[in-house]
């Protein structure tokens, strides 16, 4: 038997997965690491953890399905994207902890490059807008504040990467700095129309190009790691969310995914041609084959899943994710209360990194229930706003039905919920793990072991289509709440 080895390595846990010849799940491994919050606004990971949960589990699922190396055809990985890594290239150490894509410490270098009239050059190459989410404002913190950092960068001696260049450097025993397209493009450092890094936007983020990685398309030649006991190739490389756009099949200009994990991530697959948003999404590369790039809208959320893990963790009203559904059914109808969960900053299409969360509708009566209706309501109404900003960008005749992922996809009740308040259809396919599964057969169609896109898409089934109940006028009045809501706690 043959097997792909999918890494999923993600912003709060590792996972791998072992993925049969007829792209079954047959083993998994997962692994939580530490979250670290050194000041309000930062986050960090330890990237050395990491890599130890990584190595661990990869491990971990070969012994439980009983195989070796001989048996696994190729590695694919997906990442957490954005959060940054820059490591000594002799030694291979990061020299300072990886800032992750939440951590918001950088708002001030962004706003000093908008107000001195950068923003539309960096929209124009990159696609991106200047904000602290994204690479290359937290290279150049890290450049600027870790002693000797700048000169032991400009002197060839440090990398940058983004999780997964880290990891093929380690997998590969410091043999291969490389990323791929889809990383790249999340950096704010790299040119999405020419398909190279971006001289000018180095200089202006004082990012010296010695420490970039090869860009390569996301099936290609990542090296070979010997350290699951022999000779594996690396083949496939996507971030998370751009993985989980290949793995729901979403290869038509039209088709849109959105993946509800720790945040959630919209993305529109817009084909050949960049579109430029004048909604404030971000243009991005979907996925880069044979040296063709697909294209994609994409609308980022901070706060999805991690609204839940707040009521579990920082509230203590669940004991687990599960509950807040069961919770949230029993909530009292005639309550309005609306949580806006700027815990990091609003994403799209407000991008108000400086705005904090906030609760609203408040009465003597609300309790347990009525939060976890707010949490999981504020999810949908955020995916609302990023669904009005592509109908405004892609046309809003377009008949576009929705494909839902992660781990919030698994309530019942939280994708009606998003039926109903979009007003259109959501699909769930069967095969809820799309992001491990996209990275799996990028490798394995490298391996000649998966079939080719059209083969793949026709492999993708359908567990339950959410059509909205929710009548048009009680929606809209819902979604005006919201916006009043949001309006208000940017002001605050």
């Amino acid at each position: 038997m043959t097997y792909i080895l999918a890494i999923d390595q993600g912003t709060t846990s590792t996972r791998a997965i072992l993925f049969d010849a007829d792209m079954r799940r047959a083993a998994t491994a997962q692994q939580e690491f530490t979250q670290h919050f050194p000041e309000p606004g930062w986050v960090e990971h330890d990237a050395d953890e990491i890599w130890a949960t990584t190595l661990k589990v990869c491990r971990d699922v070969m012994m439980a399905q009983g195989i070796g190396p001989e048996q696994v055809a190729g590695i694919g990985i997906t990442n957490q994207r954005e959060t940054t890594v820059v490591w000594d290239k002799a030694t291979g150490a990061p020299i300072h902890r990886a800032i992750v894509w939440q951590d918001r410490r950088t708002s001030a270098i962004c706003e000093r490059l908008r107000h001195a009239g950068c923003e539309d050059d960096f929209i124009a190459q990159t696609g991106l807008l200047l904000d602290p989410y994204f690479s290359g404002t937290k290279v150049k913190w890290i450049l600027d504040t870790v002693p000797d950092a700048r000169a032991r960068a400009e002197a060839g001696d440090l990398l940058f990467g983004t999780i997964d260049s880290f990891l093929i450097w380690r997998l590969t025993e410091g043999r291969v700095h490389a990323t791929d397209a889809t990383n790249a493009a999340r950096t704010l450092l790299f040119d999405i129309h020419e398909g190279v890094w971006s001289k000018e936007i180095c200089e202006l983020l004082d990012v010296p190009m010695n420490m970039l990685p090869e860009v390569c398309d996301c099936a290609a030649d990542f090296g070979t790691t010997t350290l699951l006991g022999g000779q594996i190739p690396i083949l496939g490389v996507a971030g998370d969310q751009q993985a989980a756009t290949i793995g729901q099949a979403c290869f038509k200009p039209g088709m849109m995914k959105s993946t509800y994990g720790t945040g959630c991530f919209a993305l529109l697959n817009t084909g050949t041609q960049p579109v430029a948003s004048q909604n404030r999404l971000l243009t991005t590369i979907a996925y880069q084959l044979d040296g063709q790039r697909t294209y994609a809208l994409e609308g980022s959320i901070f706060i999805a899943g991690a609204a839940v893990q707040w009521l579990r963790d920082g509230l203590g009203i669940i004991e687990n994710a599960a509950q807040s559904g069961e919770l949230a059914a029993k909530a009292d109808p005639a309550q309005n209360v609306i949580l806006v969960p700027a815990f990091t900053g609003l994403g799209a299409p407000y991008w108000k990194p400086d705005c904090r969360g906030a609760m609203f509708g408040l009465t003597r009566n609300s309790g347990p229930a009525e939060f976890c209706k707010a949490a999981l309501e504020s999810i949908a109404f955020q995916t609302r706003d990023l669904w009005e900003a592509m109908q405004g960008d892609w046309g809003a005749d377009a008949d576009v039905i929705l494909r839902v992922d992660g781990g919030m996809s698994a309530s019942d009740w939280a994708m009606q919920g998003l039926a109903d308040r979009l007003g259109a259809p959501v699909d769930r396919p069967v095969m809820q793990e799309t992001t491990a599964l996209g990275a799996a057969w990028l490798a394995g169609m490298r391996a000649g072991v998966y079939p080719d896109q059209a083969g793949f898409a026709e492999t993708w089934a359908l567990d339950a289509r959410f059509a909205p109940k929710m009548p048009e006028g009680n929606r809209e009045a819902a979604y005006r709440r919201w916006k009043t809501a949001v309006e208000a706690a940017m002001l605050v």
